[in-house]
């Protein structure tokens, strides 16, 4: 989706749509969580609900009790405590997979894919190994289905002008990125999963794939050992380390540093990324409205003037924001969920595709990857397709 696009569909109409979409047939919608091992993600299920385009037709949960509350939440008849079952008699064009616990993503993608499925929007991350994410684009390769991943602010429509921006060299020469995740109790090597998703994906799309990485994980201080391997939270699979420290090396040449302590952190100044130049810095919050803003001048040298951080919107440098509503349409994924139609009927990558994703989870593994190699330099592609903590 353009940001002509988008700024046509909903600058004057908020949620409604001035494009026609909503004159044409519904999309049909099946939805998938799981109460109790991940639920609905972050909105996956109501997020439909204010898209006068998709009607949901069945929604799917195991756990019993959830189901019930899903279909009186989304006002569904049709109610299955198997998903294959609910994808084989309802026979969605779209499905939402939304447990934010990853280790079911691989069957309930491939279920949805083999089903018929146009389009999948998955909830982050996208799944726990590069092994499982080459099965799903394989399979999405041959039938031509579309895969969204909800990294929100992948979507966000003040993206493009940061890319811009950059582009422009309005902070001179970009020296390096530095992001973090939130760094609280999950801090480490959950953190990197969980919450450096976002910022990795965000950090590549700015300034280019990854070349290499080395990196650091640590517990309570020292390298991990094979005693520290415990099954992860969320379903990621095997994991360790409080504290995680990554240097990746980026095919712009511009080196990308990922850290998270355990504990480190701090609510109102955590979790996002800062692209640091010889000029200035843009830094990047994640879901936080303006998503970024600029800081002129060098940030090596300490002057007495105080600076002033400018917004960046999505018409430019301290303009003010057309999109009225722009948080609730990126929070709510009302952006990604009109794009991933977009992209079923124009046959192309929606902004955040499985390939996105897969790229994430390579970074991901190959910070354990370097880590179980005592820090040694890990390049990319990388050769291991499993979890390499699983074999420290």
């Amino acid at each position: 989706m353009t940001r002509r696009h988008f700024l046509a569909s909903t600058i004057t109409s908020g949620f409604a749509i001035s494009t026609g979409l909503a004159e044409e047939r519904r999309w049909r919608v099946g939805v998938i969580g799981h109460t109790g091992q991940g639920g609905y993600g972050h909105g996956l299920d109501t997020m439909w609900l204010k898209l006068p385009e998709t009607e949901i037709v069945g929604v799917a949960d195991a756990d019993a009790a959830g189901l019930a509350a899903a279909q009186k939440k989304l006002k569904v008849e049709r109610g299955f405590a198997d998903y294959r079952q609910m994808l084989a008699e309802v026979k969605p064009e779209l499905v939402a997979i939304g447990p934010r616990e990853i280790g079911e993503h691989r069957d309930m993608a491939l279920a949805a894919i083999e089903a018929g499925a146009r389009g999948i929007y998955m909830e982050k991350p996208f799944c726990r190994t590069l092994a499982e994410a080459d099965e799903i684009l394989a399979a999405c390769e041959r039938t031509g289905t579309r895969l969204a991943l909800a990294h929100r602010n992948r979507y966000h429509p003040a993206l493009p002008m940061v890319a811009k921006l950059l582009k422009e060299e309005r902070i001179g020469r970009l020296l390096e990125i530095r992001a973090r995740g939130k760094e609280d109790a999950r801090g480490g090597a959950l953190d990197l999963w969980v919450l450096g998703s976002h910022v990795l994906n965000l950090a590549v799309h700015l300034s280019g794939d990854p070349a290499a990485v080395t990196a650091t994980l640590l517990q309570d201080g020292r390298p991990i050992a094979r005693r520290d391997v415990k099954e992860g939270a969320e379903g990621v699979g095997p994991l360790a380390g409080n504290e995680v420290h990554a240097r990746f090396e980026l095919a712009s040449g511009v080196p990308l540093f990922f850290d998270s302590v355990a504990g480190a952190g701090n609510a109102p100044a955590g979790f996002g990324l800062q692209l640091i130049g010889t000029t200035g810095v843009i830094d990047l919050r994640i879901d936080t409205t303006p998503l970024a803003h600029l800081l002129p001048g060098s940030p090596f040298r300490p002057i007495a003037e105080p600076r002033v951080w400018i917004p960046i919107t999505s018409t430019g440098l301290g303009e003010s924001e057309p999109i009225a509503d722009v948080h609730n349409q990126v929070a709510g994924h009302l952006i990604p969920g009109r794009d991933l139609i977009d992209a079923v009927r124009e046959k192309r990558e929606p902004l955040c595709s499985g390939r996105d994703g897969r790229r994430i989870v390579e970074m991901i593994t190959s910070v354990f990857e370097s880590a179980r190699l005592n820090g040694q330099r890990v390049a990319f592609p990388l050769a291991i397709r499993g979890n390499p903590l699983a074999t420290l």
